[in-house]
């Protein structure tokens, strides 16, 4: 399933966290406390010790973005291509049965593209193209839905009727009077 926003921050949140840091650089010069400009910013008190940190190695240019950590190895027009692959279902690349895991993507574009992925790194590829994890519901090939509706309809009334009633007063244990 894709999630509507994809994976990772937007171009317009790096530009807004970018903004925080320069305003904080700002308040920085200033001698302001950090805890009254986490306060003021609505971020973490840790972030602006880190922050500061970095303003005093580099100045107020060390705050600016960085851009993406890294430049994705499969291309937009490739991942298009491999998006396609898992609506044919794992039987059409050779697996018998019929779950797609993070390895069986990861040799799929072994296969298809020549390029070495770890687990990890299928997955965050997976993530930041708007993908996320989905768990089968397990079922069991022997089950029968109509077997199993009629033992809750006949089988189960039976069995609850048979437990002892609880009454106010009853219990296991009786008061012996003293003589």
């Amino acid at each position: 399933m894709r999630y509507p926003q994809g994976g990772g921050l937007t171009a317009e949140r790096q530009v807004f966290r970018e903004g925080l840091r320069l305003q904080a650089a700002e308040r920085f010069a200033g001698g302001e406390v950090s805890a009254l400009i986490a306060k003021d910013l609505r971020v973490s008190v840790r972030s602006v010790q880190r922050w500061r940190r970095t303003w005093n190695e580099g100045g107020p240019r060390a705050l600016r973005s960085q851009g993406q950590a890294s430049l994705p190895r499969l291309s937009r027009k490739q991942f298009t291509q491999l998006e396609a692959d898992p609506a044919k279902g794992p039987a059409a690349h050779g697996w018998e049965d019929q779950r797609w895991t993070l390895a069986r993507i990861k040799t799929l574009i072994g296969r298809r593209f020549h390029l070495a992925y770890t687990i990890q790194g299928v997955r965050k590829l997976l993530v930041r193209n708007g993908w996320s994890c989905q768990v089968p519901a397990r079922r069991a090939m022997e089950r029968d839905d109509v077997a199993a509706a009629g033992w809750g309809k006949e089988v189960w009334p039976c069995a609850e009727d048979s437990r002892r009633r609880v009454e106010p007063g009853s219990s296991s244990r009786t008061k012996l009077d003293s003589p």
